[in-house]
């Protein structure tokens, strides 16, 4: 039945399918920014966490019977790390935009977001109508402007900490545009958590911002992490209203128990070991700027390609020498990327080699 529209995405480079990949080859290509998810140690931990409690799976939605003492132990302990009043364990980081801008978008309310917000979250502002507002990407200026141009009960701003395809980190005028008109923030920290900051906490610590009641944060637990699911951090307020509005809270059977014990080992383990941690990616970082001649302040570099073709070839001939890179197409990037991640569980001597290869066989 859609066999037309297949031809056309393998015409056009864009066709994907699902792969299992050699274990043997040095992933930079996922978000496993910490190389967690290889620690036998933590997987252990957790399972003996899990093993204390008599139930072990979620069972229902929270609001039934489902919300674990693993749920809310880890709530409380996120929570109380990043300078929050409160948490919420949530199912994905694609269900927590779903929620966040379905349920905090009321009648007379305006949302801003950044032009290259994560598809979640423009799946779900396409539910308010025209009470969306999008501005140029990391463009504080341009958001003044739109800010001052619509006037709104609540004035709700999305942006991430560290954007996904490019790397960069938000600007810290935004934040600043944003207190000066006390506007609602949602701040996508799934790629900044666990990366930015002395205690890696994320974009508000890298930046020395001082938590208050406007300030949402949200982020994954599959990145660096290392487990599966999403949070949410706020006011009280906020939260008890989300327990009550968001759809996919109330309607979701509760996180994995097993996923959240394990996002909570982890959470405890980066912070004893933020030091480690902080040196291994300052010298990757640095790494970057030595190769690409480029300022690197996450750990995702994008190297831009010529052709979807192109991008693909490059994959497949680092695949041959033993690594793994994400080669990213259309619709996700609007020009066809290389993106590597600096997987702080790869040697530096890798990493090099790695981008050697991709930018001696790519002319722009």
């Amino acid at each position: 039945m859609y066999e037309n529209e297949l031809k056309a995405l393998k015409k056009a480079g864009r066709f994907r399918e699902r792969k299992v990949y050699d274990v043997t080859l040095d992933d930079l290509a996922s978000n496993d920014y910490l190389g967690l998810s290889r620690n036998k140690k933590q997987f252990k931990k957790a399972v003996k966490l899990v093993d204390e409690y008599s139930t072990v799976s979620p069972k229902a939605s929270m609001l039934v019977n489902g919300y674990h003492p693993i749920h809310k132990i880890f709530e409380r302990e996120i929570a109380e790390q990043n300078g929050f009043e409160e948490g919420l364990v949530v199912g994905s980081g694609y269900l927590a935009n779903m929620a966040l801008i379905e349920a905090l978008v009321r009648k007379g309310d305006m949302l801003f977001m950044d032009e290259e917000y994560h598809a979640s979250g423009v799946m779900a502002s396409e539910l308010l109508g025209d009470r969306v507002v999008k501005f140029k990407h990391n463009d504080a200026e341009d958001l003044r402007q739109k800010l001052e141009a619509h006037p709104a009960k609540r004035q709700i701003v999305a942006v991430e900490g560290v954007y996904s395809m490019s790397g960069d980190l938000c600007s810290k005028n935004i934040f600043t545009v944003c207190d000066y008109v006390k506007a609602i923030m949602i701040v996508d920290e799934a790629h900044s958590s666990g990366v930015l900051g002395l205690k890696l906490l994320g974009i508000f610590e890298y930046y020395g911002i001082a938590i208050n009641e406007r300030h949402i944060k949200m982020g994954t637990l599959g990145k660096a992490y290392a487990s599966y699911g999403a949070y949410i951090l706020a006011s009280s307020h906020i939260i008890t209203f989300l327990v009550n509005r968001a759809k996919p809270i109330i309607y979701s059977t509760a996180p994995s128990v097993f996923d959240t014990a394990l996002a909570l080992v982890n959470i405890q383990h980066i912070q004893k070991n933020a030091t480690k941690y902080n040196k291994k990616i300052l010298q990757r970082q640095l790494l970057v700027r030595k190769a690409l001649n480029r300022v690197c302040f996450s750990l995702i570099v994008p190297i831009e390609m010529p052709s979807n073709e192109h991008t693909q070839f490059i994959q497949k001939g680092l695949m041959e020498q033993g690594y793994l890179v994400g080669a990213i197409r259309q619709p996700t990037v609007e020009r066809p990327i290389m993106r590597v991640i600096l997987n702080l569980s790869i040697s530096k001597q890798k990493i090099r080699h790695v981008l050697a290869l991709i930018s001696h066989n790519t002319v722009q």
